[in-house]
């Protein structure tokens, strides 16, 4: 049996992070790594102490409002805001940290990564924004799609003859 790469575990670690989500459309979570440590998890939902959509329900919904537009009419953070808050809370720097996140980020974390000067940004699933995505290639941050198996499912690594890993 092969061990799972440091990405796909960090990435595996992001889908169980985004599981404790508040948000009635988009389970998002986000975790900041340094040296193959975890700095900070976020996932998207309320301020700590509020009312989250599970019992409010959902404005943006209520309103029609398509999914990229409109943030400020959410009561939720992003996952990636979250783990900026978390890791600010606890005094920890994510300079020179990498993200890892189950989908990619919009142009508002986007704009707040790069602030914190993250070295990457790594995501499960691909987000419309193409400005969030210019910035990050301005700004010369590498960044990708790091599709996640199932944990039951043969992963990928590489130079491994076949390349294909049984779990």
């Amino acid at each position: 049996m092969s061990r799972m790469p440091w990405p796909l575990y960090f990435m595996q670690i992001t889908r169980l992070v985004s599981r404790r989500s508040t948000c009635l459309r988009r389970k998002v979570g986000a975790i900041a790594v340094l040296n193959k440590r975890i700095l900070a998890t976020g996932y998207n939902g309320a301020p700590a102490g509020m009312r989250d959509c599970l019992e409010t329900g959902c404005l943006r919904q209520e309103l029609g409002i398509p999914s990229g537009q409109r943030h400020e009419i959410c009561r939720g953070l992003h996952a990636e805001q979250n783990v900026i808050i978390q890791a600010a809370v606890h005094g920890i720097s994510l300079d020179g940290a990498e993200i890892y996140c189950t989908h990619q980020p919009c142009l508002i974390c986007t704009k707040m990564l790069i602030n914190c000067g993250i070295t990457a940004v790594h995501y499960a699933e691909p987000y419309p924004d193409e400005l969030a995505e210019s910035m990050l290639n301005e700004a010369k941050i590498p960044h990708g799609l790091l599709p996640v198996p199932d944990l039951d499912e043969p992963y990928e690594i590489p130079g491994l003859p076949g390349g294909i890993a049984q779990p």
